[in-house]
């Protein structure tokens, strides 16, 4: 949503400025073309970073946990102890849950991870799927207010309103997913 709403807004801001100076459609086309790879691109590749440091992030408290639970295995299985207590899960029940997940390492880190950190080990997020799914998306929301121009000279009108209804569309859709 974020992404189709910005490409939308942002190329319908471009091409109407440029449709504003000049009468040439070919010029607007040509604008809007280079905004919409431009926004594009920008948005991929803020993506790809933006999620690939978070992963590193993500990454790097794993190790610590892993690292912790391995140097001090009893105060560490006492913390998951307590942890399993305040979720509800009487001492007796949290303490042999707590010395059962603390038999092999990776139960153990995955469930620190997820009651301390709130990190789901093995799902992570792909930086290049994000990076790719930001692209797409940009491009459909800025090709909204680019389309006329290829079917008019004269598209400023068209435009506007077919850039009007797919805002009040992507409103719609954010509205239903998100029922407020």
């Amino acid at each position: 949503i974020f992404g189709v709403s910005d490409g939308l807004v942002s190329n319908l801001a471009l091409v109407m400025g440029v449709a504003g100076g000049t009468a040439n459609s070919q010029t607007v086309i040509l604008a809007g073309s280079a905004g919409l790879l431009a926004g594009a691109f920008s948005m991929a590749v803020g993506e790809y970073v933006s999620m690939q440091t978070q992963r590193e992030v993500m990454e790097r408290e794993l190790r610590l946990e892993r690292e912790h639970i391995l140097l001090y295995p009893k105060e560490e299985e006492a913390h998951l102890e307590e942890l399993l207590g305040r979720a509800g899960i009487e001492a007796s029940e949290a303490r042999r849950m707590a010395r059962k997940i603390h038999e092999q390492i990776d139960p153990a880190v995955d469930f620190h991870a997820l009651l301390e950190l709130g990190i789901v080990p093995r799902q992570l997020g792909s930086p290049v799927r994000a990076a790719f799914s930001s692209f797409v998306a940009f491009v459909l929301g800025a090709l909204i207010p680019l389309l006329p121009w290829f079917f008019s000279e004269q598209a400023f009108v068209a435009s506007l309103v077919v850039s009007a209804l797919a805002l009040l569309a992507v409103g719609g859709v954010a509205t239903t997913v998100t029922h407020r």
